[in-house]
């Protein structure tokens, strides 16, 4: 069984299923046959912190579902106890609440659904 550490961070006034972004963060690592042991941060913000964040890191004014960043960009960076630190995930949770709206799904499938695309980035799966 692969170790698995998923830190997840939430701006408290959210109400998150935190034991099924860690399910989904290690169905999404053991489906890609990573077998070393792994690390990844999942942070839940409000639209203002994203809004911050997408304009430092991506130069756009505007708030988005998810961000991911790799700690690798590149070369697996690799800790003195050889833990794969794959980076980070931020979901807006506002914004993740209108994308399930919209898409007529539930929130907590909305969370998984983005929380694997993000997972994919990290892991250098790109989609088409």
């Amino acid at each position: 069984m692969n170790k698995i550490n998923v830190l997840i961070f939430v701006e408290s006034r959210y109400k998150v299923n935190r034991k099924r972004i860690k399910e989904t963060v290690e169905k999404t690592v053991n489906k890609n046959g990573l077998d070393s042991p792994v690390e990844i941060s999942v942070a839940i913000v409000g639209d203002r912190k994203m809004r911050s964040l997408s304009k430092k890191y991506k130069g756009e004014d505007k708030t988005r579902n998810i961000l991911s960043f790799s700690q690798s960009e590149g070369e697996p960076m690799r800790s003195p106890v050889d833990i794969l630190r794959l980076g980070d995930i931020v979901l807006s949770y506002p914004q993740v609440i209108r994308d399930a709206s919209r898409d007529e799904m539930l929130v907590d499938d909305k969370v998984d659904e983005l929380v694997e695309h993000g997972l994919m980035h990290l892991l250098g799966i790109h989609h088409e």
